[in-house]
């Protein structure tokens, strides 16, 4: 398939997808619509054809299997500061504190309200200097 889209899919596992999804609408604006088999899907923007965000039932009474975690989240944000204020409202932790990626970016890690770790980072090419 030859396409100038990227389709991207991910699951953000949670006990509570409701409050998962709440947390995320506030921080990076997602919009959210029920769809067959899971709770909750996030929706990034109105052009996702192919690739899905879906936050998922966790409990092993909800869905008969196990969590397992993946931090592969990271989110490039326009105000990183505005963001984890934020995320720091809504009750999300800090994982890692903002550090530059010199030239590049300033990257931080944060926790969700399922536990979930993610990371955001906003461009900067003066970061670090």
């Amino acid at each position: 398939m030859s396409s100038n889209r990227s389709n991207i899919h991910f699951e953000i596992q949670a006990d509570d997808p409701t409050r998962a999804a709440e947390f995320y609408s506030e921080v990076f604006g997602w919009q959210f619509s029920a769809i067959n088999g899971f709770p909750v899907r996030i929706l990034a923007n109105s052009s996702d054809r192919l690739g899905g965000r879906v936050i998922a039932q966790t409990s092993a009474e909800a869905c008969g299997y196990v969590r397992h975690e993946c931090v592969c989240l990271l989110f490039e944000v326009e105000s990183y500061n505005a963001t984890e204020r934020k995320i720091l409202r809504l009750g999300g932790t800090v994982a890692l504190p903002k550090f530059a990626v010199p030239g590049r970016c300033w990257q931080g890690y944060y926790i969700d309200s399922e536990a979930n770790t993610f990371g955001v980072f906003e461009v900067d090419q003066s970061a670090g200097d």
